[in-house]
């Protein structure tokens, strides 16, 4: 399931919301061939669009330490490593302020009211999001 969102996201151009459906019938081809010319075609990726973990041929996941963003403290630097919330209505959200797995992150400013936060992305110098936002955004220290 995951190498077919990679699929459609690196090669078919598809949005990292648009694929999970699509993915899903993809993933009842049985052919282990397939699966294995997939993987070497995509370069054996470790993750896919949603930043969840592909095991390797062997069945074997390598995680990456990860932590929602209302982890990090005020002038702390991270890079984006995927979401809590696979929903598309937020990652359709994540993509309309410009945030997506890779992209660096600094917490600017966290409100003591509601603990929104700043946050820049180095495009875009304020964003600013809900802590339910954040939560779901995962991420590993930069």
């Amino acid at each position: 399931h995951r190498l077919w969102e990679m699929f459609l996201v690196e090669k078919l151009n598809f949005k990292w919301d648009e694929v999970h459906e699509v993915a899903e019938q993809l993933e009842h081809i049985k052919s282990e061939k397939l699966e294995r010319e997939l993987d070497l075609f995509l370069k054996f990726p470790k993750m896919d669009p949603h930043g969840d973990p592909i095991p390797d041929n062997n069945g074997k996941i390598h995680k990456l330490k990860s932590f929602p963003l209302t982890d990090m403290n005020i002038s702390g630097k991270a890079i984006m490593l995927g979401v809590a919330d696979h929903s598309n209505e937020f990652l359709q959200f994540l993509d309309s302020i410009g945030i997506s797995p890779g992209k660096k992150l600094w917490v600017k400013k966290i409100n003591l009211y509601d603990q929104s936060m700043q946050i820049s992305t180095g495009k875009k110098k304020n964003l600013f999001i809900s802590k339910d936002v954040a939560k779901n955004i995962l991420v590993k220290e930069k």
